[in-house]
């Protein structure tokens, strides 16, 4: 998950329900919006997005890996030199619980195969099969950083 950056930074705040996650300059940001993958730069234009659950990432030391975060959902404000994420719920990938991820993910599978498409116990289990998957994915991408 390599980010292009320069020396121009943002403000960028991540922020949920728990409190600030992240709150200073940064380089870039790579964050699933709601109608695809968003990349966030110094100057970006105006915008406000839904976030879906997944993976966001971003620099704030050029000189360091980027760090990789879980986030739930929620909502994204980007202004030139400011971006804000509001997020449901928001994980660094460190601090992610493999085992209890894998667990949801077993669960929600479950879930699916014993509910018909289109019903609104199958979204859910679908939902949470998504928020499980992409908590593995945070995993699996901070194993990789932390190889290198």
């Amino acid at each position: 998950m390599a980010i292009a950056v320069n020396e121009n930074t943002f403000e960028l705040q991540i922020v949920s329900a728990e409190g600030t996650l992240f709150s200073g300059p940064a380089h870039a940001l790579a964050i699933s919006g709601a109608s695809g993958e968003l990349g966030i730069r110094p100057q970006h234009s105006p915008l406000i997005s839904k976030i879906k659950p997944g993976i966001a990432s971003f620099v704030s030391d050029i000189k360091k890996e980027p760090s990789i975060l879980y986030i739930s959902g929620g909502m994204l404000e980007v202004q030139p030199d400011v971006v804000t994420v509001l997020a449901d719920t928001v994980l660094h990938g460190e601090d992610i619980d493999q085992a209890r991820a894998e667990s949801a993910r077993q669960m929600a599978l479950e879930n699916i195969s014993r509910h018909q498409e289109g019903g609104l116990s199958f979204e859910q289990a679908q939902l949470e099969l998504n928020k499980a998957l992409a908590q593995l994915r945070a995993v699996e991408l901070v194993g990789r950083l932390n190889r290198h």
